[in-house]
């Protein structure tokens, strides 16, 4: 077996032949990079780049993929700590259960939930991932810390309500001061890129959500916002302002191609023209769709409008391989068994979605989600040498449905090892753990957190004999 640390010690100026390369036309054999300065500096056939480079040390990984790391589009790293405590709840849970937790947190338990969260995302083959903002009280910085020091890419968003759903709600003319200063602390950082964010449009004035759109797009960066997700949102936004949610946001000016939403499952015929003509992104989050949404977002027909979308978690489990099997067995489920459609995407699809369509939705097209000359080299090492691939007739959709996060050997960011077999090779995360297990239930117990659902441990005394 191959020692990938002492292979990648280091990955300045070094080639690596991998026996596949996942590039845009699909993984292709006998292809190899250069990495260099944390970049893919060259790309082509192995022989002829060993030959333009004979100095330069080489790897040949026969048995494996090089392919891109997952981007997550859609996630909360402060919800790590409580994430099986929705389990069988209704909707709307972050009323309940989200935003007293957040609202709770102090400075190190944010730190410890967002690097626990970082630590599955890469563990799950995301390189790179969304959050949509904490609602815990001014400890932004300790979640960017704790993405930082685990290795992973980072888009992450300030939260600027003025009608409350956070913690600490400012008065307008702050919030504004604070978005931009959160502008400018990420501006050019290599692996934190800075987002503004809405957490609902109900949790905000018209005219907050129009200026926040605005300013992310004069600055080039994302403005997130949920909408379309639950039944009763839709309602509340009919009865208060005589439109649905992304109706509204359409109506004030904050749709476009800044603005990345996440959800979209409720979503009318007129709704998706507006997102189409607006060059709005989505975030289709399946696996929240099986465990506590209304609906499945219409990917199929999003992709064959040109809508731009890419693939999310929103914190359900970080595993790259299992959401891309979830986003297609929910369109077939959905909408491909009513109509006949026995492809539902081919497979290549939501391997796009989960790599580069989800870097462009992200607003990472031009740092990350492809392996291609210029971008980041953020990538995984797949071993190939597993049952699951063998015999390989069609490796593309092989990944989406027989892809296991335990077939990743390795995890790079920006040029640099983060994880080998699932594990971090530069710090411990056995010890976060154990201190996690210490520490997480007297912050649970802290939080007003209102549950509906018992646990599955109360009910099995239950049980039908």
């Amino acid at each position: 077996m191959t020692d990938l640390r002492q292979s990648f010690a280091s990955t300045d100026n070094l080639i690596v032949a991998p026996g596949r390369l996942l590039i845009e036309d699909g993984p292709r054999p006998g292809m190899a990079v250069l990495l260099r300065k944390g970049r893919f500096a060259e790309i082509a056939e192995a022989a002829e780049l060993k030959a333009r480079h004979p100095e330069l040390k080489a790897v040949a990984l026969p048995d494996h993929l090089m392919m891109p790391g997952f981007i997550d589009t859609h996630t909360h790293l402060t919800q790590s700590l409580g994430k099986s405590l929705v389990f069988g709840e209704p909707s709307e849970i972050f009323r309940r259960i989200w935003v007293p937790l957040e609202g709770s947190l102090d400075e190190h338990m944010v730190y410890l939930s967002s690097k626990l969260a970082a630590l599955e995302c890469l563990r799950g083959g995301f390189t790179s991932a969304v959050d949509a903002g904490t609602r815990s009280a001014g400890h932004l910085g300790k979640l960017v810390d704790a993405a930082r020091e685990a290795g992973l890419r980072l888009v992450v968003a300030r939260i600027c309500n003025d009608l409350g759903g956070a913690a600490v709600v400012p008065d307008p003319a702050q919030i504004l001061r604070m978005a931009e200063a959160h502008l400018a602390a990420y501006h050019d950082d290599p692996l934190v890129h800075p987002s503004l964010a809405i957490s609902i449009p109900e949790a905000a004035s018209d005219g907050m959500l129009h200026d926040i759109s605005a300013m992310a797009a004069a600055a080039g960066v994302t403005f997130q916002t949920h909408v379309n997700e639950h039944l009763v949102a839709v309602e509340r936004s009919l009865v208060a302002n005589g439109r649905r949610p992304l109706e509204h946001l359409a109506h004030i000016g904050a749709l476009g191609p800044q603005t990345l939403i996440a959800h979209s499952t409720l979503i009318t015929p007129s709704e998706l023209n507006l997102l189409r003509d607006t060059g709005t992104a989505v975030a289709y989050n399946p696996v929240a769709s099986v465990w506590k949404g209304n609906a499945v977002a219409p990917a199929l027909q999003m992709q064959a409008l040109g809508i731009r979308f890419g693939l999310g978690t929103d914190g359900t489990r970080a595993d790259g391989f299992r959401l891309m099997d979830a986003a297609e067995a929910l369109q077939r489920a959905a909408y491909g068994l009513a109509s006949g459609d026995s492809s539902c995407g081919g497979g290549w699809l939501w391997l796009d979605a989960a790599t580069r369509m989800a870097a462009d939705a992200s607003g990472l097209a031009a740092v990350t989600g492809r392996i291609a000359e210029g971008l980041a080299a953020d990538f995984l090492l797949v071993d190939l040498d597993r049952p699951e691939f063998t015999p390989s007739h069609d490796l593309s959709w092989e990944l989406v449905r027989y892809g296991n996060r335990d077939q990743i050997d390795a995890v790079f960011t920006n040029g640099r090892l983060r994880m080998v077999r699932g594990w971090p090779v530069d710090w411990d995360a056995r010890a976060l753990m154990e201190e996690i297990r210490e520490l997480a239930t007297s912050a649970i117990a802290a939080a007003p957190i209102q549950r509906i659902h018992p646990t599955a441990d109360s009910l099995i005394a239950a049980r039908p004999a």
